[in-house]
Formats: structure tokens, sequence, C-alpha cells
């Protein structure tokens, strides 16, 4: 474990030394690939412990589109009520 440690010790003071731009790339190439590794993994998590719980299907109480319009009479809108604005009083 102490020899993982010192090696990332010193690639730390590695890229730590350098200057910015290739600083940077070098986060870049390491983090975005380990990023979508996680994100990755994270779906597959999710997806797998929502098929065990059951939860993986559409719920069948969702309306569809057609239902809605057929059931809901035509909306109309109500009318414009105009009202005074109120004053401040500050002169």
């Amino acid at each position: 474990m102490h020899q993982i440690a010192g090696w990332w010790d010193g690639f730390e003071l590695w890229v730590a030394g350098l200057p910015f731009i290739p600083q940077f790339i070098v986060v870049l190439v390491g983090m975005v690939p380990v990023s979508f590794a996680i994100a990755y993994l994270l779906d597959r998590l999710l997806r797998i412990s929502l098929q065990v719980l059951g939860r993986n299907r559409p719920s069948s109480t969702v309306p569809t589109a057609e239902a809605v319009v057929a059931a809901a009479p035509a909306l109309m809108p109500e009318p414009i009520v105009v009202r005074e604005t109120a004053q401040s009083g500050a002169r």
C-alpha cells in the first residue's frame, strides 16, 4: 500500500509541476475515461437494482395521450381581469 501511495504522490507532484495547458491535458486524458466508466457502472447497477425490485416496467396507471385528449373537454381560457396597480405612496 505504501508503494502505491508513494507512486501516487510522485505522480501528483509531477502533474502539479507542469504548466497549465499540459496539466489540463493530462487531467482530461485521465478523468474523461474514468468518468465515463463510473457513469456506465452506475447505470448498470441502477438498472439491475430496478429489475430486482420489479420497477423496470412502465406503470399501467399512466394515461396515454389519446385517452387524455378524448376524456378532457375543450378548455376555455379564463377571462382576463384588469386590476389596478398598487401605489407605494412614495413621491
